[in-house]
């Protein structure tokens, strides 16, 4: 592993000045999957930054807007919350499913939405892939088992992230720390597909912090669930994941959110199915018919056709759990 510099800094604004001026500088929160890189050489930093000592990145706070959670709150924190496991189900359920209960201890929210993908080609310092730099997707043509289905373009890796399709549908915001100021946009306008940047996943520029995510009170008040579908019962990542939030009153349906995780570069937000629900009496909900006409723009490769009918079936699991 080649040798770099290690910097604990207090202060987002002097955690931004070093990522910003020094080249292959990168953050480090828990480390689980940026230290995984070091060592499978893809990537090879010249400094690293850890988060650990900054109090703007760590804490929960309760408000009557919602919840903010701080970056670097881990994932085992999020999921033992009791407040959370009552209110927001959707996100303990996904924060849970994520890996072993050592890695939940130490990996963080914020590296875990900021976690590159685990597409092989691109783990493998064998294969110089679009992603890396190189002139083609391997997993077009090769082995495609577990790529995308959906938004694939030119690449084809899947996101990795649980809580990210979590949080999609429960329609949290993100707070960045960017050039000496605090932005905050939706979560939908924080992920980058390869048809915008083949080379990341995320909005985030050098310099640029992920500090916390906010989750609005309005889908704290419906009714939310996540499942995911893997290979493993333990340790393993989505082959295919939906999430949905849905708040009824008087069974009129007035807020719904739904994603879809494992089958695309960015979690996939289903918003046609959310058009489809807001507005309309739970009786007038055909589950299975629009479970089954959403992923109709899916281009599946020569392995992965089977994710098609995982996530559909999913999907109308996902939303019976919710309207019923």
């Amino acid at each position: 592993m080649k040798t770099f510099t290690f910097h604990k800094p207090t202060e987002l604004e002097e955690a931004s000045k070093l990522l910003k001026n020094v080249g292959q500088g990168h953050l480090l929160a828990g480390g689980t999957d940026l230290v995984t890189e070091m060592k499978q050489g893809v990537i090879e930093p010249n400094l690293l930054i850890s988060a650990s000592d900054i109090k703007d990145m760590s804490g929960m706070v309760w408000n009557n807007s919602g919840l903010t959670i701080g970056s670097m709150v881990t994932l085992d924190e999020i999921a033992s919350d009791a407040d959370i496991r009552s209110r927001i189900k959707s996100l303990a359920e996904a924060a849970i499913s994520i890996a072993t209960p050592q890695i939940r201890n130490i990996a963080t929210l914020g590296g875990n939405l900021c976690q590159r993908p685990r597409c092989w080609y691109y783990r493998n310092v064998r294969f110089n892939c679009l992603k890396k730099g190189g002139e083609k997707c391997f997993a077009v043509g090769g082995s495609d088992k577990y790529n995308a289905i959906l938004g694939g373009s030119s690449c084809y890796i899947v996101h990795p992230s649980d809580s990210a399709t979590a949080l999609v549908a429960l329609k949290a915001k993100v707070e960045i720390f960017r050039d000496l100021q605090r932005v905050t946009i939706p979560i939908d306008d924080f992920f980058v597909g390869p048809e915008v940047d083949v080379a990341r996943e995320n909005i985030l520029e050098p310099g640029d912090i992920l500090v916390s995510v906010q989750i609005p009170k309005e889908s704290m008040d419906g009714k939310s669930v996540y499942l995911k579908a893997k290979e493993r019962q333990s340790m393993d990542f989505a082959i295919a994941s939906v999430a949905a939030m849905v708040k009824m009153e008087k069974g009129l349906i007035t807020e719904a959110g739904i994603a879809a995780g494992g089958v695309a570069p960015i979690p996939w937000h289903l918003s046609s199915v959310e058009g489809k629900l807001i507005g309309y009496c739970v009786e007038d909900i055909d589950v299975k018919t629009i479970s089954s006409e959403v992923f109709a723009d899916a281009r599946v490769l020569g392995q992965n056709g089977y994710k098609l009918q995982l996530v559909q079936t999913y999907l109308e699991r996902a939303l019976n759990l919710v309207l019923r």
